[in-house]
């Protein structure tokens, strides 16, 4: 078993409370004036599908759940269900879109990642800290507008939609920050 201090919680772990896995979804670390500084978890049962919000105290410690992580490759969608291929085995998993969350925004066929499985189920994805993706549609940019702080929304060609600065346009590739879904530059 490995524990981590509450404080080290971040957003996409899977943790171990009551015999049951979740998954963090959001994590606030609070300092109120009085009092002592506390950690405001938002997770979501990864069987049950429920949400769960916990405050744990900054001494605290959770158990992180253990993880057999493997390479697989995101081979295709079907509705809200995304398969994956063993990498080594050739075996083929399948998830569903909401046990996956915001991931599957960033998911490209034939992408390699990191599976996480939990007694043999496939419980989440390990996404790189950023992904190329193309742009499918943006306003034209607008004549005479200065680069500075003006942004248009772009939809990619996951469904994602981002905001860009105005010299983006159709068909060219983004570079997109996974932890936090913002464009960090072109690729």
């Amino acid at each position: 078993m490995e524990y981590v201090q509450a404080t080290r919680l971040r957003k996409g772990m899977l943790v171990k409370m009551n015999n049951e896995l979740h998954r963090v979804l959001d994590v606030k670390h609070i300092t109120p004036g009085k009092g002592r500084a506390f950690v405001q978890s938002r997770m979501r049962n990864v069987r049950a599908g429920t949400l769960l919000d916990h405050k744990f105290r900054s001494v605290d410690f959770v158990e992180r759940a253990v993880m057999d992580d493997r390479e697989m490759q995101f081979t295709y969608r079907d509705g809200d269900t995304f398969y994956f291929m063993d990498l080594e085995s050739y075996e083929q998993i399948e998830m569903r879109a909401d046990t996956l969350g915001d991931s599957v925004h960033y998911l490209l066929p034939e992408a390699t990642i990191k599976v996480s499985l939990f007694e043999g189920e496939a419980v989440g994805i390990d996404l790189p800290l950023t992904v190329d993706l193309t742009v499918d549609e943006t306003a034209p940019a607008i004549k005479g507008a200065t680069a500075n702080a003006q942004l248009k929304p772009a939809r990619l060609e996951t469904g994602l939609v981002v905001q860009v600065p105005p010299f983006i346009s159709n068909g060219d590739t983004v570079r997109v920050n996974t932890e936090t879904g913002e464009y960090q530059s072109r690729a």
